[in-house]
């Protein structure tokens, strides 16, 4: 297995859920994606996201995608 590619894309759904006082749970159940996969995005090890989770991610955490969503290139 070839070792992983730093990309420089962080995801900030820790964050986030904190400003609203959402667990992972909630935003799960709101967004109907489960609670492991929300949990591999937030930690990081999410290799991909669809438009359409990111949509409803967006619409649930009343944000836009940049607000969930950075790239640091020196990480």
């Amino acid at each position: 297995m070839p070792p992983e590619e730093a990309t420089g894309i962080r995801i900030h759904l820790d964050k986030l859920l904190a400003a609203r006082g959402m667990t992972l749970t909630e935003l799960s159940a709101r967004v109907g994606v489960t609670v492991v996969n929300l949990s591999v995005l937030k930690n990081g090890r999410a290799k991909a996201i669809r438009f359409s989770t990111l949509a409803a991610l967006c619409r649930e955490l009343d944000c836009q995608p940049g607000d969930l969503i950075g790239h640091d290139p020196d990480l």
